[in-house]
């Protein structure tokens, strides 16, 4: 069950990044709300993974799986586009996840 609120919390993380490019400095009242609540939600959602998760672990997952799919978000909905250097970044960064989800034993308490 921690691993699903861990993906709740990147979720609603990844909502709250992509909004904050409508807030205008906190101007719009509507992706405002949607920032705020949205880090809200994924803060404590990712305050349950912590139950069983260690903070390394689950704060590695939650930015970096975070780093990918916000990537996705901007080159699908804003058409930023990513350099080769950029998306070698971002696939060591997936790579690293990967690694610790498969090989570490540091995922469990």
């Amino acid at each position: 069950m921690h691993w699903f609120y861990l993906a709740i919390a990147i979720g609603c993380e990844v909502v709250a990044t992509t909004a904050m490019r409508a807030v205008e400095g906190f101007t719009r009242l509507q992706p405002s709300i949607l920032v705020v609540v949205g880090y809200g939600l994924s803060f404590y959602f990712m305050s349950l993974t912590l139950r069983a998760i260690p903070v390394g672990i689950t704060y590695a997952v939650w930015s970096g799986i975070g780093i990918v799919l916000i990537s996705l978000v901007a080159w699908r909905v804003y058409g930023q586009t990513l350099d080769l250097p950029a998306m070698m970044g971002i696939g060591l960064i997936l790579s690293g996840v990967l690694v610790i989800n498969i090989f570490s034993r540091a995922t469990t308490h």
